[in-house]
């Protein structure tokens, strides 16, 4: 976090500036503006005429804020750049920073924005800055206090190994069983060596002998074999466990997260998250840690006995392993980098499809098919020139690491070769040898394949961690208590900001008393649906606080508030399945006459036992087997289910045709006379039956009373009334003249 008023003394001791010229905004950046990743220190210092940009404690250059046209942020590789275009048309390098500086940025161009609007309500004030990696510098994923490059892997392993706790029998036992699979895997080379020796090259072997060595080199593969089918099945019932283990807690957290941090990250990479990063650290548990063990207690065990009968020949085979770790690190860190890109690209082909899958009637409706088309080859053609970076790096690399491990057979052999013809060695020990050298070239082959395991690996411990290490902006108190709400609401001096520097709501004081039914009015983005969310503690306000029959939203559990309230949203939502599944879903043990009942009060028993399954007909993804009134009509009936103690109706009969419409807000009408009920609607007419209308002005409140009231005061909701009266006077005009 920067000093705002370091920033200003150090303008003031560089910039000289006229009397009437008074500061309006300033902020840092951390990036030269020549293009490459080279740091300075930076301040970007606005008044009413002119912009400075200071680098290094040297002024850069200024300019003019009235040769200003419009401002744009052009994102990078790990930058964000500003750019301002001037009268000419030319756009020009403003300033650039790290990821850090994307909050300030942004906040700082809307600021910028205002000024050459000629607005003069801005005033110097701190942006906020993310989050940083206290060791790299790295920005931190919003919510996150771990570095995914810096955190260790060891503690990611650890922390893994915590959540397989419960199948910690059954990896114990699969890794006795690697110890006793490479342990079996040595008596083969020995029994090949008194096969050729005591019996193949002997004159007078016993046949009886010669067989019982046959079959003990049989017994051993079949003991091998079992031993290989009990761990496998042993780890497939673990995998399988621990992968469900994972997603689910992985899901959970997800579940839990605000909707601010859950916003924060595109659909595909939650997917990503719960399914192909859970998918590839179960492989990694289940098959490579258990390989690994195989190798590493192969390898010692091969070397020793190699060191113990021959140690020249031992240090041949073993002379390459050094260069090959020291090759592992340099490929690892490589290997990595493409794995990262590939996880981003995989992510955004995965959101792409899930927008246009889930969009599709839109798509068709547009006719943007090829636009989608063009979308997916794009991201389709990016993903595969990362995969085929990432694979031709590796294919030019591990046949290189190959050869080098294979560099000690050619002096082996040389060294074997010359032991046979000195008499030195027999047919039987060379045997016994190749295969002690075939055992150990396995491990070292392995070896080469470490950085592309721990990279893979790593990439997604650290995308699951960043999920589960998330802190949440909306959590429950220890001491929350469970209480049967009534219904007040009370709105005291409460101000909230999606970005802390643009209050969406300031400084309300309101409230709504049991029972009464509130229309929230005012003109698109003044915060009439950021108003419904804090009431269902979607978020918390920065300052002052929201309550519900004296109690602070905050000191009561987010389940029971949410029981007790229903919810009729602008986007009507219904999941894939039944209609009486979807009304079901507000109150899963609701009995058939319930929903049946609700269905009616909802107007939507009438067209239900129409179709051809009546309750049991499928809507289809998101309910586009529907019309929009049906669906809204199913979401009703949804909320009405639970016969909440709140009801919050957001455009809940926008969708209705005029006759469905006056049904179902006279439904609502007697609904809403034992309940507290917050209603934004679009057509002004629809809450003349509000008890108050609640008409919200550039984030605060404007007027709170009666529709009669307000109309006779002609303030703000007047004056949206006779719009909308205009507005239908010629609608109606123009319908006649079309007639």
């Amino acid at each position: 976090m920067y000093s705002i008023q370091k920033l200003i003394d150090n303008f003031n001791a560089l910039v000289p500036t006229k009397e009437n010229e008074s500061l309006r905004t300033i902020f840092p950046f951390d990036l030269s503006s020549n293009g490459k990743a080279e740091k300075c220190i930076g301040i970007v210092a606005a008044t009413a005429e002119h912009i400075y940009v200071i680098s290094d404690n040297v002024l850069s250059f200024s300019v003019l804020i009235s040769d200003i046209d419009s401002f744009a942020i052009i994102p990078g590789i790990g930058c964000r750049t500003i750019e301002y275009k001037t009268a000419d048309g030319c756009d020009h390098i403003l300033c650039r920073g790290s990821e850090l500086y994307s909050k300030v940025f942004t906040a700082a161009v809307g600021d910028l924005t205002l000024l050459i609007e000629n607005d003069r309500s801005v005033e110097p004030h701190e942006y906020p800055m993310g989050n940083a990696c206290p060791d790299c510098g790295r920005p931190l994923t919003p919510g996150s206090n771990t570095c995914a490059k810096c955190a260790g892997k060891s503690t990611y392993i650890t922390r893994l190994m915590k959540i397989a706790s419960p199948w910690k029998w059954m990896i114990l036992l699969s890794v006795l069983l690697y110890f006793v699979s490479s342990a079996v895997n040595l008596i083969p080379p020995e029994l090949n060596r008194i096969l050729v020796d005591d019996y193949i090259k002997a004159e007078n072997a016993a046949v009886f002998a010669f067989i019982g060595v046959i079959i003990s080199i049989f017994a051993v593969n079949i003991l091998n074999l079992i031993i290989s089918a009990f761990r496998s099945l042993l780890m497939i019932d673990t995998g399988a466990g621990f992968i469900a283990k994972l997603r689910q807690i992985t899901f959970d957290k997800i579940q839990s997260l605000s909707i601010s941090r859950i916003n924060a990250r595109t659909s595909g990479e939650l997917i990503n998250r719960v399914s192909s990063d859970c998918d590839t650290v179960k492989n990694f548990i289940v098959n490579e840690v258990g390989e690994m063990i195989q190798m590493v207690v192969t390898l010692i065990t091969v070397s020793a006995i190699l060191f113990v009968y021959d140690w020249r020949l031992a240090l041949l085979v073993l002379c390459p392993v050094p260069l090959i770790i020291f090759l592992n690190r340099f490929v690892r860190k490589w290997l990595h980098k493409f794995f990262r890109l590939s996880w981003v690209t995989s992510s955004k082909a995965s959101s792409i499809l899930h927008d246009t899958f889930s969009g599709i009637r839109v798509v068709k409706s547009f006719g943007m098919e090829h636009r989608e088309i063009k979308r997916h080859r794009d991201i389709t053609e990016k993903e595969r020139d990362v995969h085929i970076q990432s694979e031709s790096f590796a294919g030019t690399v591990m046949p290189l690491m190959g050869f080098l491990l294979g560099i000690g057979e050619f002096f082996i052999m040389y060294y074997v070769g010359n032991r046979i013809l000195g008499g030195t060695m027999t047919f039987g020990e060379m045997s016994k040898f190749s295969a002690y050298v075939g055992l150990i070239y396995g491990p070292l082959n392995w070896i080469s394949r470490i950085p592309n395991i721990i990279s893979r690996t790593g990439t997604s411990l650290a995308k699951i961690f960043d999920i589960l290490d998330e802190e949440n902006e909306v959590v429950d108190k220890e001491d929350a208590e469970y209480v049967d709400i009534e219904g007040e609401i009370t709105f005291e001096n409460m101000s909230f900001s999606y970005d802390i520097t643009n209050p969406v709501i300031k400084n309300l004081t309101a409230t709504i008393k049991k029972g009464e039914m509130v229309g929230i009015v005012g003109r698109s983005g003044v915060g009439k649906s950021t108003l419904i969310n804090l009431v269902m503690r979607l978020y918390d306000p920065q300052s002052g606080c929201v309550k519900v029959d004296g109690h602070d939203l905050r000191d009561i559990p987010q389940d029971c508030l949410r029981s007790q309230i229903g919810v009729v949203l602008q986007e009507t939502y219904l999941f894939s399945g039944t209609i009486y599944d979807n009304i079901r879903y507000a109150k899963p043990d609701a009995t058939r006459d319930e929903i049946i009942a609700v269905a009616k009060l909802a107007g939507a028993h009438k067209f239900i036992v129409k179709l051809p399954d009546g309750y049991n007909t499928k809507v289809g993804e998101r309910g586009f087997s529907l019309s929009g009134g049906e669906r809204q009509r199913v979401s009703i009936a949804r909320a009405l289910l639970r016969n909440p103690k709140i009801l919050i109706l957001d455009e809940a009969t926008s969708a209705l045709d005029t006759e469905t419409e006056k049904e179902v807000q006279d439904v609502l009408y007697k609904l809403t006379r034992d309940r507290t009920t917050l209603a934004i609607a679009h057509r002004l007419s629809t809450l003349r039956n509000a008890d108050k209308i609640l008409v919200l002005d550039k984030g605060m409140l404007a007027e709170f009373d009666s529709h009669e009231e307000l109309m006779k005061k002609r303030g703000i909701y007047y004056g949206l009334v006779m719009a909308q009266r205009q507005m239908s006077r010629m609608s109606r005009n123009a319908s006649k003249t079309n007639s």
